[in-house]
């Protein structure tokens, strides 16, 4: 069983098809999305696409650029190419069916301006594990970790080109040593918490390509106000103008 749902952030929106029990983009997505500062772009690479949200958005966003989404999981790869074909897309965002880790025996090393990704943040054997194959393997690394994913967006991206990401906090550490031991080089840094006094829950961060030190941290993002009300911020990034509530969006993962 699927859901066809219409996503808006700012002024771009898209139609996707969802798994009604499987795999299903959350706010972190969305956030990710947004989160890539480029003025324009050319070619734009995804690792782990799933449906395809991100792929799509930013296809919206750069209007000029070709987006090409990797995912390994094949109900998850042909329902981004759907959701591609409903939006009048496929002509600039398409999918490629892969383990990350072979793309660079695929496309043409060197070639991305932008690379973007959400990888599943839980080690294998750590935490509850989702029920069913998709939700279980976008969240835990089953099918390859985080240091698969750096060295690959280190391969494809250009000398100066720029990896985006969405991730764990408590990983912070650990991603920061994977980052510099590939030449990536973090820019910028914005924590997402729920709301005042709660702990950052996701992080988005930004790293250059052979980038010169130095890093940039950003206001702290804030989800709700209060209980089931959004902050002006998250108001304007839904492009809601009545005040909306908490369910009319997805929450983090």
């Amino acid at each position: 069983m699927e859901t066809l749902d219409s996503i808006k952030i700012r002024s771009f929106e898209v139609k996707v098809y969802q798994a009604e029990n499987g795999y299903r983009f959350s706010l972190d997505a969305l956030l990710l999305a947004d989160f890539p500062a480029l003025k324009s772009c050319k070619n734009i690479l995804e690792l782990g696409a799933g449906s395809g949200v991100v792929s799509l958005l930013l296809a919206l966003k750069y209007p000029k650029a070709r987006v090409t989404g990797v995912e390994i999981q094949e109900s998850l790869y042909r329902r981004a190419a759907r959701n591609a074909e409903i939006n009048g897309l496929s002509d600039r965002a398409n999918f490629i069916h892969a383990d990350l880790r072979e793309i660079p025996k695929i496309l043409p090393i060197g070639s991305f301006e932008l690379c973007v990704m959400n990888p599943p943040f839980r080690k294998t054997g750590t935490g509850r594990i989702s029920p069913g194959d998709e939700r279980a393997t976008a969240r835990h690394e089953l099918k390859g970790g985080i240091e698969e994913a750096i060295k690959t967006a280190r391969i494809m991206l250009k000398n100066m080109g720029r990896l985006c990401l969405v991730y764990h906090p408590e990983r912070l550490g650990e991603l920061i040593t994977l980052m510099k031991s590939n030449a990536l080089e973090p820019k910028r840094l914005r924590f997402i918490h729920s709301h005042k006094g709660d702990r950052a829950r996701m992080m988005l961060v930004e790293a250059v390509k052979d980038g010169a030190p130095g890093v940039t941290v950003l206001p702290p993002l804030f989800v709700y106000e209060r209980e089931k009300e959004y902050t002006a911020e998250m108001r304007e990034f839904y492009g809601f103008l009545p005040m909306p509530t908490a369910r009319s969006g997805p929450d983090l993962r």
